[in-house]
């Protein structure tokens, strides 16, 4: 699967890109939102980026690497995440810190956002979010999901925003 918007390229994982993954998410300022909120080591950052090939098998749809067009170089993931028992279908988002505040989120989540409504015909679409994460919570909001719910996630709280088909302007995005 490949997606492409003006600065990014969304496509699937590579072997050759667990350097760039290992990166972003052996930052603990990265990871503070995420899973136990603790940076990861090698051996767990190979077990996460194995696990979104698992959950293309298992689901047929996942979690994409993000790759900023001029550079080549992985920047992030952003995808779709719907685990047995999970709270809903999630379009998550996460980006090397080195990227931050330069709309990179905003504008794969967004592509990824018509993707889901489009071809995955889904209705509706959530993101769970820290309550402490601001940054997210703006993606969100730019996205035009609305706060909608509290629910609990490996045991810590997390806001539930979402949007329906309906209220995202798919001609637009």
């Amino acid at each position: 699967m490949l997606i492409e918007t003006e600065r990014l390229i969304l496509r699937m994982f590579r072997e050759s890109d667990f350097e760039d993954y290992l990166q972003i998410f052996s930052d603990p300022e990265v990871t503070r939102y995420i899973g136990n909120g603790k940076a990861m080591a090698r051996p767990e950052a190979w077990m996460s980026m194995a696990a979104i090939f698992g959950h293309w098998q298992l689901r047929g749809y996942g979690i994409l690497a993000v790759e900023e067009r001029s550079s080549k170089v992985v920047v992030g993931r952003i995808g779709f995440l719907n685990p047995e028992g999970w709270p809903g279908f999630e379009l998550c988002w996460i980006l090397n810190r080195n990227y931050w505040g330069q709309g990179y989120a905003t504008e794969g989540a967004k592509a990824l956002l018509d993707y889901g409504f489009r071809e995955l015909k889904r209705e509706h679409i959530v993101s769970l979010i820290h309550p402490g994460n601001t940054r997210s919570i703006r993606v969100a909001e730019k996205l035009g999901e609305q706060l909608q719910d509290k629910t609990e996630v490996y045991g810590k709280e997390v806001l539930v925003y979402g949007i329906d088909r309906s209220a995202f302007d798919m001609t637009n995005n």
